[in-house]
């Protein structure tokens, strides 16, 4: 055996996991291949065992569960092999916990999905008492569910009510809240007392079975019969489809999974969870989602994108220019990290009340018991409100946040970049304005940065660090550890107008403007973009971020480029966008309103003019079009931006489209969305669309050709 070793001494079966040349134990092939000759020996020797003990030999997790790598090698017509390969995994889980000797699980560190399924074979759970040890079943945020036993077991431990926040919102939980549970039945303070303890109880038990075996076992809560859970059950699958919007399967057959089961007896109810688990798991939403959520994201956390190999970076003090909601936002980011912050506006009055932004969101926390006064009081003394530039004298970074226009970003730039520390950087927050030229006001072009947070600040994980023409490995690399010093997650692009983000989110909202223009109802764009798994509609999201806001950005954009002898043609999207604010004087939410209304306590409503001043009777408009565009626009402004070098990591790509203008999480992002599709039926469809609906649709040759380029494998 290469990944479990067995011992037996003094009556005691020993299995230990340890995953070669790996850092975490997994259930890969040969693991699968180990555990089945393990349980053949642990059955050969059953006569001199009194007990077994479950172990890992790795530092720092017990377990870490499936093989995700070769789950994205899976077609469709795995379905019926995986199904057996289950299916035999849960036959030697069964074998080890029904011999009738105690099985205890030493649980030395994190036994996330299909670890956590392995702990539970044990009919005694001793863990470290460590609170960051993480526990539990995260499956369904990778588009699968927990089939190796997980959502049979967890039913029957916690009851159909009680399971469902770890099952179908994969809640994870530390050692000690495991032990509130009744999942986890002792702890101790150090890994070396694990080995002792099961010892002890193997001695004090020994003959062991699983709950559900004892003849006068009960689920917890009651089954489906029972006519609270049979009410509760009656809405469940309507309350989960107003969630999942029918995009995501994982959730329904989770849950499909967990009645049907609770109504059967337990081997009945393991093989329901393998058929589920089998067909999710060979399903592309699956394989999108393992794909982002899984290796693009830990290609982020662990800093692919990062340049270089400078040592880890801190920021002491850092300076924000401009206390409106954006700067108000990054201090608040900031002093929760415990980073001193000075928050510099035009007076002490603007400025403090950017900080008070703070004080309402702790003391929404204060007000919960999430947080104590002293700690909130410790919060808010870390910010220094100013209207003094001298005040930021010694700060390592300083970021501007102030409005999008270049004259004011020059003037706040060259008035604060003095008040920097020895090898310290300078920053702009701009969602818009190309780096390279915003840097021209810096008297150290290699030292300046875009960092871009989204609104709010404190909600949005997402930051993008865009590179500038002049900007130095260096500073991209601080930039990188200062936004994880945050806990956000930072991808980085190069220069260009809009970058990444701000330019693909464009594409989306004005190709729903400019269907508002070719007659379609606003209704049906709005729904349209809903079912296609947007978080909100074009029309919506624009009177959020402000119609005037995209006009302003338009003016500068025609300004920007004739000033370089060239002329912006903006698309019909935009002159629709431009007409609502200057001929309809609708400039979005914050003035009053744009394609909606916002009546006083009372719902927001499409505007009803839209009605008469675009919709037409004989605009011909197909649902699946309409979804297409909004989704297929994006892709290709990202492949585009892939292509020119503004990306240059698919995982940036995919982490960004989701995190930052809401690309559907169930697609695993604008170039997942591509490469699930393969590259030719996508050029396939765009050329469709380019036909009918314009070049906004249109991938050259090169694209193409960088598409193939940087497609992934498994």
């Amino acid at each position: 055996m290469k990944t479990i070793r067995y011992e037996l001494a003094d009556g005691i079966a020993t299995l230990t996991f340890d995953e070669p040349d790996s850092a975490v134990n997994t259930m890969c092939q040969q693991w699968q291949t180990d555990l089945t000759e393990a349980t053949a020996q642990v059955v050969q020797d059953k006569a001199q065992i009194k007990g077994i003990v479950l172990a890992s030999a790795k530092k720092t997790t017990f377990f870490a569960g499936a093989d995700l790598k070769g789950l994205m090698r899976h077609q469709s017509v795995d379905a019926a092999a995986l199904f057996e390969s289950i299916e035999q995994m849960k036959r030697n889980f069964r074998t080890l916990e029904t011999l009738g000797v105690p099985v205890v699980s030493c649980i030395n560190g994190s036994a996330l999905g299909g670890g956590w399924e392995v702990a539970l074979v044990g009919h005694h759970r001793i863990a470290v008492d460590n609170p960051k040890i993480q526990l539990g079943l995260p499956e369904i945020t990778l588009g699968l569910i927990p089939g190796a036993t997980g959502i049979t077991k967890m039913t029957r431990l916690l009851g159909l009510m009680g399971a469902q926040p770890y099952i179908l919102e994969s809640k994870l939980f530390n050692p000690k809240q495991a032990l509130a549970l009744g999942l986890v039945h002792e702890l101790v303070a150090d890994a070396s007392e694990l080995r002792t303890k099961a010892l002890a109880w193997i001695a004090a038990h020994p003959t062991s079975v699983q709950p559900w075996d004892e003849k006068t076992y009960k689920m917890p809560g009651g089954t489906p019969g029972n006519p609270k859970i049979a009410a509760a059950l009656t809405v469940a699958p309507a309350m989960l489809k107003k969630n999942t919007r029918g995009l995501y399967p994982a959730p329904e057959a989770a849950l499909a999974a967990m009645v049907e089961g609770a109504l059967v007896d337990y081997d009945t109810a393991t093989r329901i969870e393998s058929r589920y688990l089998a067909k999710i798991a060979v399903g592309q939403v699956a394989k999108n989602m393992v794909n982002t959520f899984f290796f693009n994201m830990g290609a982020i956390r662990s800093g692919r994108s990062r340049p270089g190999d400078a040592p880890r970076y801190q920021p002491k003090k850092v300076g924000i220019l401009g206390a409106g909601m954006m700067g108000a936002g990054i201090a608040y980011a900031q002093a929760s990290r415990g980073i001193a912050t000075v928050l510099k506006d035009v007076s002490l009055a603007n400025a403090e009340k950017g900080k008070s932004y703070s004080a309402k969101l702790t003391q929404k926390r204060v007000d919960k018991q999430q947080m104590s006064a002293e700690k909130q009081q410790a919060l808010l003394a870390l910010i220094t409100p100013t209207e003094n530039a001298a005040d930021l004298k010694g700060c390592d970074l300083i970021i501007e946040a102030v409005f999008e226009n270049r004259e004011l970003k020059a003037q706040v730039t060259q008035e604060a970049e003095p008040m920097l520390a020895d090898g310290g950087f300078f920053a702009s927050n701009t969602s818009t304005l190309p780096i390279s030229g915003l840097a021209k006001a810096s008297a150290q072009p290699s030292k300046f940065v875009g960092i871009h947070f989204f609104s709010p600040v404190d909600k949005m994980k997402l930051v993008e660090i865009i590179r500038g023409k002049d900007t130095d490995d260096e500073t991209i690399a601080r930039a990188f550890d200062y936004v994880q010093a945050l806990g956000k997650l930072p991808i980085v692009v190069n220069d260009s107008r809009g970058f990444y983000t701000s330019r693909t989110f464009g594409t989306f909202v004005m190709e729903g403007a400019a269907m508002l223009g070719e007659g379609i109802p606003a209704p049906v764009i709005e729904n349209a973009a809903m079912q296609a798994g947007m978080p909100v509609g074009p029309l919506a999201v624009l009177d959020e971020t402000a119609l005037s806001l995209s006009v302003h950005v338009l003016d500068q954009t025609r300004a920007d480029l004739q000033a370089s002898g060239q002329i912006h043609t903006a698309t019909p999207g935009e002159l629709l966008v431009e007409r609502m604010v200057k001929e309809f004087k609708r400039p979005g939410r914050a003035g009053g309103g744009g394609f909606y209304d916002y009546p006083e306590g009372g719902k927001k409503q499409l505007w009803p003019e839209l009605k008469i001043r675009f919709e037409k009777a004989e605009a011909k408009w197909d649902l699946q079009e309409i979804k297409d565009r909004l989704l297929y626009r994006q892709a290709v402004e990202t492949a585009r931006c892939l292509a020119e070098g503004v990306l240059t990591t698919v995982h940036d790509g995919n982490i960004g489209s989701i995190f930052g203008i809401g690309f559907p999480a169930y697609t695993g992002g604008a170039l997942q969305f591509i490469y699930a599709m393969g590259v030719d039926a996508f050029a396939q469809r765009c050329a469709e669309l380019s036909t009918t609906f314009g070049p906004g649709f249109a991938l050259s040759a090169e694209v193409i050709q960088s598409l193939r380029h940087h497609q992934p494998s498994y």
